[in-house]
């Protein structure tokens, strides 16, 4: 398949497109810093664009099969990142008439599991506080995929770990995996890329967990 990587220099970002390109993929990583990425390979090529302006994000997701997008913010300073280079994205995309998109997002999205333990409960009550903004600006990227016309996918895992990946994970279309604590970077990554061509996976919210 032809993939259109963005956020490619974060965690889970250059493991897709370690992955992909090592499944067979041909990968377009668009990037601010090309120097931030570290992974090279004959079918990669990396673009770097103006990520906030659709017009020069039209190229990179022209003729793609797929788009993948690890774009957010990494420390709480950086809230509204996500939703706002999301909905460039998705502007370029339906420009392009390309409409495969699977985009992170986070477990505190999705619904609480049935049977979740009174101590998960509290943990999520304590993150959610913390990292409110962030999941705010996460909120604000999940309406607006669901007003797009993608076909997009969000993927919903809980706190990220950069153990290495097992590729064993448990994954719930519309729901949240039940005393789902953590998932490593790797897997997210290998989760993503599973769900391209899994059409029960289209315009729904996937939590994954181990």
């Amino acid at each position: 398949m032809k993939l259109t990587v963005f956020g490619a220099t974060g965690g889970i970002g250059q493991e897709i497109v370690h992955q992909a390109l090592a499944s067979g993929h041909e990968v377009t990583a668009v990037v601010r810093d090309p120097a931030r990425l570290t992974v090279t390979g004959s079918r990669l090529t990396v673009q770097r664009a103006d990520l906030a302006d659709p017009e020069a994000l039209r190229g990179a997701v022209a003729g793609r099969d797929a788009v993948l997008s690890a774009l957010g913010a990494r420390t709480r300073a950086d809230a509204g990142v996500a939703a706002r280079l999301t909905r460039s994205v998705l502007t370029a995309m339906e420009a392009e008439k390309t409409r495969r998109l699977l985009v992170v997002s986070a477990a505190p999205l999705g619904p609480v599991p049935d049977g979740q333990a009174l101590v998960d409960k509290a943990v999520l009550a304590i993150i959610n506080n913390v990292l409110k903004d962030i999941y705010a600006d996460l909120r604000v990227m999940e309406s607006d995929l669901a007003a797009s016309s993608a076909d997009w996918t969000s993927v919903r895992p809980p706190k990220l770990t950069n153990k290495p990946g097992t590729g064993r994970y448990r994954k719930v279309v519309g729901g949240t995996p039940s005393r789902g604590r953590s998932l490593a970077r790797s897997d997210v990554a290998h989760a993503m890329l599973a769900m391209i061509d899994d059409p029960a996976t289209v315009r729904q919210g996937v939590g994954v967990a181990y």
